[in-house]
């Protein structure tokens, strides 16, 4: 299997769509020798954040000196984002090799007569396989949707279950209420392991709290009321946490200090079960940590930023980062989003920031919510929208309708900000 027919495999399966169950990749993970049993793992759950703290963790544990295996979805500019160790992707050498022994499993199971498993259970496989290939000290592994019921959830090794921002996405899969989907979330928690969760809503927290206690849990809350003298910024943001001072990450929007303050905790929980962590390593894995896609500076004169939020909660957070650092700032949108998110939501949160707003197809996405769509929908509560055939044509009519000290803000579905940050590259 060379490397286009292992992402044509993955092609192939993708109608199997979305199957909630630990069942398929149980039995998946059985076939392959059961990797994930001799890997030890840091398990991240929520709605938003969960790839900005992974990044933020990951990278201090490198920065300790250990190899850490890193599992992420979805990806931005290439297929091979989502396994990492140590910052670098999987080779396509090793993909190739471990997609045909997980497509030979999936072919087993089916002779069995079970389900073939889906586009995201093969994944999950595959980064089971490379991690112990690898002989991972650690792994920081986000959860795909959810928790309790997600192919994730397969392992056994926690060492650290961390919950961070919880909001509403994935409803049809997830329930219809926060504390419903808290209640999937929090099932990552395993028998006896070390919890770090973000502050939430009171009644998200009786849900997380509970299960703790159902499950022997020790829980350690992330204030971020904790930290001080906090100096905001768009490339560089300080602040002084945990008898540290100083402290510095290079990612950019108010709730960055959040995920950083969860990813400390993290780590200094885990440095008391084995994977011992210095100041010196928090220091420099936070200012080394990047995280492409999230209010990212992505061009300057004017400042373009591009920023994945595509949900209620990751809009609210956008829009309170825009009324921050950019006030009195003339600003124009670039918006694509999926047919199935709370488009509504995001557009109510920040149409009102925007001086004008551009709206774009994300390419190459069956979901994709056609960009004359979007514009009708924003039509009814803003009257500068228009509709372009491409991102090509988005980008060049942003910057000709924008001045240098103006900002143009991209953002919705993490499906097209890659290729956009790549025409901006060009």
């Amino acid at each position: 299997m060379n490397y286009k027919e292992a992402l044509s495999f993955v092609e192939e399966i993708s109608s199997l769509g979305i199957v909630p169950g630990l069942d398929s990749i149980t039995a998946l993970c059985e076939e392959l020798g059961n990797p994930q049993e001799e890997l030890k793992f840091i398990h991240i759950a929520g709605t938003n954040g969960k790839g900005s703290v992974l990044a933020y963790i990951s990278t201090i544990l490198k920065c300790a000196g250990y190899r850490v295996g890193r599992y992420i979805s979805p990806t931005i500019f290439d297929y091979r984002e989502r396994i990492q160790v140590n910052g670098r992707m999987i080779t396509k050498k090793a993909l190739e090799e471990g997609m045909e022994l997980v497509k030979a499993a999936c072919g087993s199971m089916v002779e069995k007569g079970l389900q073939h498993p889906t586009p995201f259970e093969v994944e999950t496989a595959l980064a089971f396989w490379y991690f112990q290939r690898m002989q991972c000290d650690i792994v920081v592994l986000e959860a795909g949707m959810g928790g309790r019921m997600d192919a994730t959830n397969v392992i056994t090794t926690t060492l650290a279950a961390v919950i961070v921002s919880i909001g509403k996405d994935h409803m049809k899969f997830l329930g219809n209420t926060v504390e419903e989907i808290a209640g999937q979330k929090a099932g990552i928690i395993k028998n006896g392991c070390n919890v770090i969760c973000m502050k939430q809503q009171d009644s998200v927290m009786q849900v997380l709290e509970e299960e703790v206690r159902r499950k022997n849990g020790l829980l350690q809350i992330a204030d971020t009321g904790q930290a001080s003298h906090i100096r905001y910024g768009i490339e560089k943001q300080h602040f002084d946490y945990a008898g540290m001072k100083k402290l510095e990450i290079r990612l950019s929007g108010q709730f960055q200090i959040s995920n950083a303050v969860v990813a400390i905790e993290t780590v200094r929980v885990i440095s008391k079960r084995g994977f011992p962590v210095s100041e010196q390593a928090i220091r420099k894995g936070l200012e080394e940590t990047r995280w492409a896609g999230r209010f990212t500076v992505a061009a300057r004169k004017p400042l373009f930023i591009v920023d994945g939020a595509h949900n209620e909660d990751a809009a609210e957070k956008l829009a309170k980062s825009i009324e921050f650092y950019f006030t009195n700032k003339r600003i124009i949108y670039i918006m694509g989003m999926l047919k199935d998110k709370e488009y509504d939501k995001v557009i109510e949160l920040t149409y009102k920031y925007a001086d004008q707003i551009i709206t774009v197809t994300p390419p190459e996405n069956p979901r994709a919510m056609p960009a004359y769509e979007l514009a009708r929908e924003i039509a009814k509560i803003h009257t500068k929208v228009t509709a372009v055939d491409s991102l090509e044509e988005a980008v060049e009519m942003s910057r000709l309708l924008a001045g240098k000290d103006d900002v143009i803000v991209a953002f919705g579905s993490l499906s097209y900000l890659g290729r956009l940050m790549k025409l901006l590259e060009r």
